[in-house]
C-alpha cells in the first residue's frame, strides 16, 4: 500500500499546475495567500473536550465565534530559505530557530504539511497576527494553527475538507507538538458560527445552532468581554484536569459532568432566547469550573468578578481554561453603562464588547 504521502502527492498533480516537489518551486502561479480563523467564546461544557474525559464518557461543548482573528499570509521567495515573521509579537525566525524563538507552532505546522504532502520544501515568507493576545482564553494558538493551515490549502491546492483541517490542526497542537488543550478550538476556528459540539473516542460531530437573529442580537447587547491583562499558560490547569480524570477523582468528575449537563441546559435555553437562564447556567457552569483543577480562578479574577457584581453583571466567567485571560459577562442591555464603568475603574484591564460571525476559517489568493 501506498505510504500517505505518495497518495496525498498523486491528489495534487491535478491542483499544483505544475508545480515541482524536488525543487518546492517549479511553476506554481500563486505568488501570495492571506488567510484568517476566527477566535471563539467558549459558553457552556469547556472542559469536556480533554482527554480523557472526552474519550471515557463524551464531551459536549457549546460555543461561538466573535469577530476577532488569527491572520495568516504565505508568500513565495526568490532563494530556497523558510522564514517566520510575527510582527504582532516583533518575532523572526527562519525553520531551524523557530522552536527557540517561540514559534514553534509555525514551523510545526510547516513541517507536518511539508511532509503529509511531499510539497518538497517550498520557500515560503509566513507571516502571522492574532487579534488577540496570547494566553487570552479565546482559543488564539488553535485558531493560529488553523489560520496557517488554511493558508498552505489555499496556496497549493491541498484536498483538505473541514473536519480534516480541525483534526489535523489537533495532531500538530497536541500530538506534535504535545501541548496540553482540548479540541473545541480548532473546530470552531474551522466551522464558524455558534455550535454544538460532540466529542467521543473515536468521533467528532459539530451542529450548528440556528440562533434566530433577535437572538444573536440580544445576546451581542448582553455580553461584555474584561481582558485581565494577565496572560496564563493553560497547559498546566489541563494537565492536571486531565490527571484528575484519570485518577477517578469524584468530585472533579462531578464537576465536569455537570459542565456537560450545562452545555444542553445552555442550547436549549439560546434557542428560546432566554437570557436569564442562560445566565444561571453560566453562573453554575463557573461554580463546578473552579472545581475541575487548581489554579482556574485566583483572587485577581475573584476581585473582577465582585466588581462587575456590583455594576449589575448577571453572571461572569473566565472563557478559557482559567488563571487568567479574558473574563466574559452577561447583563442586561440597560444594565451594561454601569457595568463598562465600574469594569473601567479596575487598573490594568480593558472593557472590549462582543460580535459574532459565521464564517469560519477562510483563505484568498493575492493577484
Amino acid at each position: 500500500m501506498p505510504s500517505n504521502a505518495v497518495v496525498a502527492a498523486s491528489h495534487l498533480a491535478g491542483h499544483l499546475a505544475g508545480w515541482d516537489p524536488s525543487t518546492g518551486t517549479g511553476l506554481v502561479r500563486t505568488v501570495k495567500v492571506r488567510s484568517r480563523a476566527p477566535l471563539r467564546l467558549g459558553l457552556a461544557g469547556g472542559g469536556t473536550d480533554v482527554s480523557p474525559y472526552c474519550e471515557l464518557f463524551g464531551g459536549l461543548v457549546l460555543n461561538a465565534t466573535i469577530g476577532r482573528y488569527c491572520h495568516a499570509t504565505l508568500e513565495r521567495r526568490a532563494d530556497d530559505r523558510v522564514e517566520f515573521v510575527a510582527p504582532d509579537l516583533e518575532q523572526r525566525s527562519d525553520l531551524e530557530s523557530a522552536d527557540a524563538l517561540g514559534m514553534s507552532l509555525h514551523a510545526a505546522v510547516y513541517r507536518h504539511l511539508n511532509q503529509h504532502f511531499a510539497l518538497g520544501d517550498p520557500a515560503l515568507t509566513i507571516t502571522t497576527c492574532a487579534d488577540a493576545p496570547p494566553g487570552s482564553g479565546l482559543g488564539s494558538s488553535s485558531t493560529l494553527v488553523v489560520a496557517l493551515i488554511e493558508g498552505f490549502r489555499e496556496y497549493f491546492s491541498l484536498p483538505l475538507s473541514e473536519y480534516e483541517i480541525a483534526s489535523m490542526a489537533y495532531q500538530i497542537e497536541r500530538i506534535d507538538c504535545e501541548l496540553a488543550g482540548g479540541r473545541q478550538d480548532q473546530y470552531a476556528a474551522v466551522f464558524g458560527g455558534c455550535n454544538m459540539m460532540e466529542f467521543g473516542a473515536d468521533r467528532v460531530l459539530v451542529n450548528p445552532l440556528r440562533l434566530k437573529p433577535a437572538i444573536v442580537k440580544e445576546l451581542e447587547a448582553s455580553l461584555v468581554l474584561y481582558c485581565t491583562g494577565a496572560s496564563r499558560s493553560s497547559a498546566a490547569i489541563i494537565a492536571s484536569q486531565s490527571d484528575h480524570v484519570w485518577a477517578r477523582d469524584q468530585e472533579r468528575l462531578e464537576a465536569t459532568h455537570a459542565l456537560k449537563r450545562e452545555a444542553m441546559q445552555m442550547k436549549d435555553a439560546l434557542l428560546r432566547g432566554d437570557l436569564k437562564t442562560v445566565a444561571a447556567i453560566l453562573h453554575a457552569g463557573w461554580q463546578a469550573k473552579k472545581r475541575l483543577a487548581d489554579g482556574v480562578s485566583n483572587e485577581s479574577i475573584e476581585r473582577v468578578l465582585r466588581v462587575a457584581r456590583r455594576g449589575g453583571a448577571l453572571a461572569g466567567k473566565v472563557t478559557g481554561a482559567g488563571g487568567g485571560g479574558y473574563v466574559m459577562f452577561l447583563v442586561e442591555p440597560v444594565e451594561r453603562p454601569a457595568l463598562l464603568r465600574h469594569l473601567a475603574s479596575i487598573p490594568g484591564g480593558r472593557v472590549e464588547t462582543v460580535h459574532f460571525v459565521e464564517e469560519g476559517a477562510a483563505a484568498w489568493t493575492v493577484r
